[in-house]
């Protein structure tokens, strides 16, 4: 026999207790009812999280000039050289040489007035602000400057000037009084911000990742070493050598200066 429907206005029979609803698929017999997909709170959804955008470094190149507020003390420096090198190129020649002849720290200068001539051969651009040495002072310095500090890198710069100018005069005038160098020898002209510069470069990369780091200190020794051996100015390219020594020699000096600069969480 087929079933029969039950009559109609009677109410459906409710299957007994520990019975699978028929309601929800997939419950089990004799136990409670399971909460189906449909029942779970819209709290246990899980919503994926957010995708994290990488962090995008941004290429500034004006961080590559000095600014008056950024790196004042190679901007302010910068503007001084191009004041100079202005009059040297357009000044009378004769007012020229009397200027760098009172500025150069040749032996006789440096054992009369080493103060004065050591501070003014360092206002001189040998070759004019588009000398090699006159751009690399801008790079170099502003680099150094946005990584130590303005005091730090004039302290820096200063010591080359002062230690390879020291190490280059003084050997001439010793060879003056045991005879191998006329007297003449004591009255070079020595002027210039080159010193200084090499330092930089040697403290700069000091900092600099090596990737970054050899390249300079290769092509700019190479470069140096070249020199050297053209022998036009012996002393002088001795002393560019032994400045950009100096620079290396502070290198624990400056990376201490530059974390410290930094803070603790490497900002």
């Amino acid at each position: 026999m087929e079933p029969t429907a039950p009559p109609r206005g009677t109410a459906a029979p409710t299957p007994a207790a520990g019975a699978p609803d028929p309601l929800v698929p997939g419950s089990l017999d004799g136990v409670p009812r399971q909460r189906g997909p449909r029942d779970r709170p819209a709290a246990d959804v899980r919503q994926p999280a957010p995708a994290v955008e990488p962090t995008v470094r941004r290429i500034r190149p004006w961080r590559l000039l000095p600014t008056p507020t950024g790196t004042p003390f190679t901007f302010g420096y910068a503007l001084l050289l191009c004041l100079t090198s202005l009059i040297s190129a357009h000044a009378d020649p004769a007012l020229v040489h009397a200027l760098l002849q009172g500025s150069s720290t040749d032996v006789t200068h440096l054992l009369r007035t080493p103060e004065l001539v050591v501070v003014g051969s360092a206002l001189w651009v040998a070759g004019g602000v588009t000398s090699p040495f006159a751009i690399a002072f801008v790079l170099v310095l502003t680099a150094l400057e946005r990584r130590i500090g303005g005091v730090r890198t004039a302290g820096v710069f200063l010591l080359g000037h002062v230690l390879a100018t020291l190490a280059t005069e003084v050997p001439v005038g010793l060879a003056v009084l045991a005879g191998h160098l006329p007297d003449s020898s004591l009255h070079r002209l020595d002027y210039g911000v080159s010193f200084g510069v090499a330092a930089g470069i040697g403290a700069l990369s000091g900092l600099l990742p090596p990737w970054l780091r050899l390249p300079l200190l290769a092509g700019f020794g190479w470069m140096l070493l070249q020199d050297l051996l053209a022998f036009t100015d012996p002393m002088t390219n001795w002393g560019h050598l032994i400045a950009l020594a100096i620079g290396i020699a502070t290198w624990p000096v400056v990376r201490r200066w530059y974390a410290a600069r930094r803070g603790p969480a490497g900002a």
